[in-house]
């Protein structure tokens, strides 16, 4: 065979990701103290190597040993130099010297020993932290799990969580940071008291989701979905095998591989965001990708995001996946995404597609428009499990804030195979940090969150880990929004006050239209009230049935009440959604 890169070209001509996996596959790295072993394959030969710097000689070293196998290896040493490595019996080891010319010798003495160290330790000690338990004051009280300061921990790490899940027992948790590090959190499942944090890897390169699979830690990265090896039981990570490098990175600051989820089948799911303001360059620029279970296979779900911020998995096989505002995106958008195939288009044409339809109806609407001011930037989607200790909202769709810290009920309806609907904020106070992920525990049954805060967010402590834990106090939240002719139906999860909820003066409605363009956003055009004439609060108080004569489609809206509830407490809520179809 012969050199040429056969790796994907982008449009800019430029090789991306990996090269055919027959040929060469990156293995893994495996850390030793201050030494790593790179692992790959070549053909059918294994290989790894050893990286060195001479300080003496001003040499950079490479020591490798090149495996049994009955084929040469041609190593190109430089433009007009290669070594052949032999067919062997039994692994050989070399040392590749640069040094002005790069020449190949003899190992010295020592040097096999290199390749399978034994595992030991490079984070020592842990770390403690005092839980912070939230007031039960209202619905939900929030729990700090406080991450170790960086001021305060041995390797000054920046704790900007962006990905977590649960140990079996739910006892403890794996958590990553965009920065690369691991953390295992011991005693999550207190209500108070202490946490324990053992730093276990480092160097990932912006992880931004992670998974734990049969108790194995999965992490999603910019390069790869990492899965982490604990070879000698002290919980460090002596071994990051690549499961999954697929990934086609360019230099772009803003294509983030964001969350990482599994289904029932075991395929992993990630987004993958497109370049800022700048066309797409790889297939996978602005993406929904499975990975198969193995990790042997990528494919691309659905196309036309620009900064898709994490994948949620709904329970019919279809995905959500938010979106942020910017160019050929008039706000930030709720999508809730049938994942066919490439075809399978949410509007950004700078991304890589086929498409070249900038017109409305070419592309899928989003579930609902989210302007600025109500969530300045979507995290990951979540459904409320049936088994979870919030049982008023048992079955709902939560959407976490980057931007804003908060988190929101999203009320939707399926018209015509169209899903629409809005979101509303549940009641409690901002995080002071942006949510990115959330899990619900199987054990205590509470909402469990992590975030952090990088750039254009209002929340700005760089992370934090949270339990937000429903207090059995009444939410009043709305969790079912339908569009009917000349009609709005409103469900909310606890009873309301009929008196007050059927004064028409206390709702308000306000409509407005966007335009798509590839400029940056947009602003509300033929912004209008819509009267609402009529109230009635069903029997059981929990459905209120809003008379809108105007009623249209409409690209945004908001539906505001200040009512109470049974026993009079307040109840001041505000919806912004989407009408795409009204049924009838």
């Amino acid at each position: 065979g012969d050199y040429e890169d056969l790796r994907i070209s982008g449009r800019d001509n430029k090789p991306y990701g990996p090269l055919p996996g027959d040929w060469v596959r990156f293995r893994g790295l495996r850390y030793a103290g201050d030494e790593v072993v790179v692992s790959y394959t070549v053909g059918s030969r294994e290989v790894q190597e050893v990286p060195q710097w001479n300080a003496a000689t001003g040499a950079f070293v490479r020591i490798m040993r090149v495996g049994a196998g009955k084929e040469p290896l041609r190593m190109k040493l430089d433009t007009g130099t290669e070594h052949i490595f032999p067919p062997h019996e039994k692994p050989q080891v070399y040392r590749i010297i640069i040094q002005g010319k790069v020449t190949v010798e003899a190992a010295e003495p020592g040097d096999e020993t290199r390749f399978d160290p034994e595992p030991g330790r490079r984070f020592p000690g842990r770390l403690v932290t005092n839980i912070v338990p939230g007031e039960e004051k209202g619905p939900f009280a929030i729990d700090v799990l406080p991450t170790p300061p960086p001021a305060e921990n041995p390797w000054q790490s920046w704790m900007r969580t962006s990905g977590f899940d649960f140990f079996e027992g739910g006892k403890s948790a794996a958590i990553c940071t965009w920065n690369g590090d691991v953390w295992i959190v011991d005693g999550i499942d207190r209500h108070e008291g202490v946490l324990e944090w053992q730093r276990i890897c480092s160097g990932l390169f912006q992880p931004l989701g992670l998974r734990i699979v049969d108790g194995e830690i999965y992490v999603g990265c910019r390069d790869m979905i990492a899965l982490l090896h604990d070879e000698n039981g002290d919980r460090e990570t002596d071994y990051v095998e690549v499961f999954n490098n697929d990934h086609q990175v360019t230099e772009h600051f803003h294509e983030f591989a964001m969350g990482l989820q599994t289904d029932d089948e075991g395929n992993f799911y990630y987004a993958k965001s497109a370049r800022h303001a700048l066309t797409a360059v790889v297939p996978h620029h602005g993406t929904l990708l499975r990975v198969k279970k193995d990790g042997s296979r990528t494919d691309i779900l659905a196309t036309g995001f620009r900064a898709a911020n994490g994948v949620c998995l709904n329970p019919d096989g279809s995905f959500i996946v938010t979106d942020q505002e910017g160019h050929w995106n008039p706000k930030n958008r709720i999508n809730w995404v049938e994942g066919k195939g490439e075809q399978d288009f949410y509007g950004n044409m700078f991304g890589y597609h086929g498409i070249t339809d900038s017109s409305d109806t070419a592309m899928n609407p989003p579930l609902c428009w989210i302007t600025n001011q109500f969530d300045r930037s979507p995290a990951e989607l979540l459904w409320v499990p049936e088994d979870s200790a919030w049982k008023s909202l048992r079955g709902s769709l939560l959407n976490l804030s980057y931007g804003y810290g908060k988190i929101y009920v999203v009320p939707h309806e399926k018209v015509g195979g169209q899903v629409q609907g809005g979101m509303c904020q549940l009641p409690f106070d901002q995080l002071p940090t942006g949510v990115m992920r959330g899990r619900f525990h199987s054990g205590d049954g509470q909402l469990y969150a992590c975030g952090m805060f990088a750039w254009a967010g209002s929340q700005q402590q760089p992370g934090g880990f949270y339990r937000v834990r429903a207090t059995g106090k009444p939410a009043h939240a709305p969790v079912g929004l339908e569009a009917v002719s000349r009609q709005l139906k409103v469900s909310f999860s606890d009873p309301l006050d009929r008196e007050s909820t059927e004064k028409t003066g206390n709702w308000e409605i306000e409509a407005w239209d966007l335009k798509r363009t590839r400029n940056y956003g947009s602003r509300h055009y033929n912004q209008r009230p819509w009267q609402v004439t009529g109230v009635t609060l069903s029997a059981d108080g929990r459905v209120v049935t809003l008379d809108v004569p105007d009623l249209e489609p409409t690209w945004g809206m908001s539906i505001r009440c200040n009512t109470k509830g049974e026993g009079g407490v307040q109840v001041v809520r505000e919806i912004h959604n989407s009408i795409h179809k009204i049924r009838d």
